[in-house]
């Protein structure tokens, strides 16, 4: 989704009105307003509703409003975080990660290997696992946190665990409140939200599979970009969402979670270069060891004989 249409949207529902916006953006009536417009049909609904005064966002608007919220905070601090790295003369590790990353742990990594590696400028850069592979070889990142398997001589993969998946549930719907494990045939009529829409494969491929391999075709009715929207959708009713476990520690206010009967997972992998031995990586896989040992966690192998 373009940036600049999120800066543009928000300018607009913050002010209410398209002119001050423009006046807030320092550009021009008629372009900000094709760009609303522009973004309104890659969204596919309105995201204002033009009869009001001032202007109202719509159900979707609201959505899309605290999602780009989100999404330009994050971005203004990976433009913080790059231009600090550019100007710097303290050694670099640059780290990919998906969305679903962030709910599974990751943040706490992140936290510890601060504390332990002060001289290390770190980057954090969100790119999809296919994207991490790319950017593993042209070397523009040092290591990926992904979810999808894949098989590159170019590319080393540790699978760091499988995160069990769970059903999201708006909290009022008649399946939110069970205590037991649900069954995927007791999901295979229910509205299915799934994400990411693109690129594929993908956790969404994920998902299907698992309904397909207990021959349950899924009814899909929204494919959201990014997990975060696929949960704002679960909670305003939109359907219910297959996610990793992690979600439910991050949102639990308005979204209800049931276990599943099947046993399914989503695997948390770490990628680096085949061979890559400095120290950056190895205090990284030393981090990641000896907080999976505090947390229960099995330590892979791998982890430790690689790196």
């Amino acid at each position: 989704m373009d940036m600049r249409l999120l800066r543009y949207f928000v300018a607009v529902a913050d002010e209410g009105n398209f002119n001050r916006a423009a006046e807030r953006l320092h550009i021009a009536q008629p372009p900000l307003s094709r760009a609303i417009q522009q973004l309104e049909a890659h969204v596919g609904a309105p995201l204002l509703d033009r009869s009001s005064r001032p202007l109202r966002l719509t159900a979707v608007g609201r959505l899309l409003h605290a999602q780009a919220l989100q999404m330009l905070a994050r971005m203004e601090d990976v433009e913080t975080m790059v231009k600090a790295a550019a100007t710097s003369r303290r050694r670099r590790l640059v780290i990919g990660f998906v969305a679903s990353t962030i709910y599974a742990r990751l943040p706490e990594l992140i936290r510890e290997f601060r504390k332990v590696a002060e001289n290390v400028e770190l980057v954090m850069v969100e790119a999809t696992t296919l994207d991490q592979i790319a950017a593993l070889k042209d070397g523009r990142i040092d290591v990926g946190f992904g979810r999808i398997r894949f098989e590159d001589p170019a590319v080393r993969r540790i699978i760091l665990r499988d995160e069990r998946l769970i059903a999201a549930f708006p909290t009022d719907h008649p399946l939110a409140n069970g205590e037991e494990p649900i069954s995927l045939r007791e999901l295979a009529d229910e509205p299915q939200i799934l994400y990411p829409r693109a690129p594929r494969p993908s956790y969404a491929d994920q998902v299907i599979s698992l309904f397909r391999d207990h021959s349950i075709e899924p009814r899909v009715v929204h494919e959201a970009r990014e997990l975060q929207i696929a949960i704002g959708l679960v909670a305003a009713q939109e359907g219910m969402a297959i996610v990793p476990e992690s979600v439910r520690r991050a949102r639990s206010h308005d979204v209800a979670f049931r276990e599943l009967v099947e046993p399914a997972t989503s695997p948390i992998i770490m990628s680096h270069r085949p061979g890559d031995r400095s120290p950056e990586l190895a205090l990284m896989a030393a981090v990641i060891a000896r907080k999976y040992a505090q947390w229960g966690y099995e330590v892979p192998t791998a982890l430790i004989e690689d790196l």
